[in-house]
């Protein structure tokens, strides 16, 4: 299949609120623009966007800097309250040019779109909330719709199919981890004590939890002989630890990435199955497959 092809059936989740035959000719032509790229004008609106949120992204952040907020702190509320007046529109623009509206409203656009907007409003009745404005940068991942790289969504797409087969072994992993930090944290304040500043047991797990991932603070530390031979135990246990988690999503992304590249497709002759795409002999018994018509490889692609 040619690239033209591969291009031509690689949908976005937000291409399903393409405009149909019941909206008025004005709603086609705004949908076309907002939620297409095909058009000059649509890429154009897209390309726009993307610059206009990375701009409010980084007002948001000027505005955390003490020093700039007390210069310029005025002029950065005015240029937030205008982007989100921008946004507001736009938003409402997205609902009136699609068939149904709510569909929209509850995707994962839609969600997103709304929650860049909220955090503004929500500032005038809870000072502060304004830092929630940085989830704008959530909507950047129309990017990979403005430059047509979709094969990133697929591979994210793996990512989430390695973690939903790896959460039961993660979990355990966890629990093994907490209990042994829990462990190693009741040792050492029983073998430190107050005098060299293990107060308690939950600090004592505090300093389990930095040694033991490697991060080293160096604010607590064990200063007698045996609390040195538990923290070098704890240190050799969290280069151990790092590993295991890695090795076991690794192994889940690679299952993944190679099952996405197979079709079902079940052999007549040997009843073998997970075939590549555009197979057309069976890979054990070299027998002739069902030869898939060219709609249903594209589907697949």
């Amino acid at each position: 299949m040619s690239p033209q092809g591969k291009r031509h059936h690689i949908r976005f989740e937000i291409d399903e609120f393409e405009g149909g035959n019941t909206l008025a000719p004005w709603q086609r032509e705004l949908n076309r623009i907002t939620f297409g790229i095909d058009t000059r004008a649509g890429r154009a609106f897209d390309i726009v966007l993307l610059l206009v949120i990375l701009l409010s992204v980084i007002v948001v952040m000027l505005e955390s800097v003490e020093e700039i907020r007390r210069d310029w702190g005025l002029l950065l509320l005015r240029i937030e309250w205008g982007l989100t007046f921008l946004f507001s529109v736009e938003y409402v623009l997205r609902l009136s040019c699609v068939e149904r509206p709510w569909k929209y409203a509850f995707s994962f656009f839609g969600i997103i779109d709304l929650l860049a907007i909220l955090p503004t409003y929500l500032a005038v009745f809870f000072p502060g909330s304004q830092s929630l404005i940085v989830i704008r940068a959530l909507r950047l991942v129309r990017v990979f719709r403005v430059l047509k790289i979709a094969h990133c969504l697929r591979e994210a797409e793996n990512l989430w199919i390695a973690l939903q087969a790896t959460r039961n072994k993660i979990v355990v992993f966890v629990l093994v981890v907490l209990t042994m930090v829990l462990i190693m944290g009741a040792a050492m304040y029983l073998v430190e004590g107050p005098e060299h500043g293990f107060t308690n047991i939950p600090t004592g797990v505090y300093w389990a939890i930095v040694t033991m991932t490697t991060v080293g603070y160096g604010d607590i530390s064990p200063a007698t002989p045996l609390g040195k031979c538990l923290a070098s135990i704890a240190m050799i246990l969290g280069y151990s630890i790092i590993i295991v988690p890695t090795g076991i999503f690794s192994m889940e992304v690679v299952m993944a990435s190679k099952s996405s590249t197979l079709q079902d497709i079940t052999c007549g002759s040997c009843q073998s199955r997970g075939h590549e795409w555009d197979a057309r002999f069976c890979r054990n018994c070299g027998s002739p497959l069902r030869i898939l018509s060219e709609d249903r490889i594209e589907s697949e692609v």
